[in-house]
C-alpha cells in the first residue's frame, strides 16, 4: 500500500538579494506571469522590487519588461 500523497502548502516569502527569507512555511510559490508551481528547491529567479517569483529567466523578463515601459 502506498503512502497518501503529501498536500501541498504554498509558502510565502520575502525577496531579498541574494536569497529569499520563509515567512510562512511551505513547499512551493507561484510564477506572478504563469501561475506554474515553483517547488522552493527550483526556485531561481525573482524579483525584489516587486516582491514576486518567475518560473524561468524569460518570464521574470517578460515581466520587466511589462513593468519598466
Amino acid at each position: 500500500m502506498n503512502p497518501p500523497p503529501r498536500a501541498r502548502v504554498e509558502a510565502k516569502l520575502i525577496y531579498g538579494t541574494p536569497e529569499f527569507e520563509i515567512v510562512k512555511g511551505g513547499d512551493h510559490v507561484r510564477c506572478a506571469v504563469s501561475g506554474a508551481v515553483i517547488p522552493l528547491d527550483m526556485l531561481n529567479y525573482w524579483s525584489v522590487e516587486l516582491q514576486e517569483a518567475y518560473a524561468s529567466g524569460a518570464l521574470m523578463t517578460q515581466r520587466w519588461v511589462e513593468t519598466h515601459k
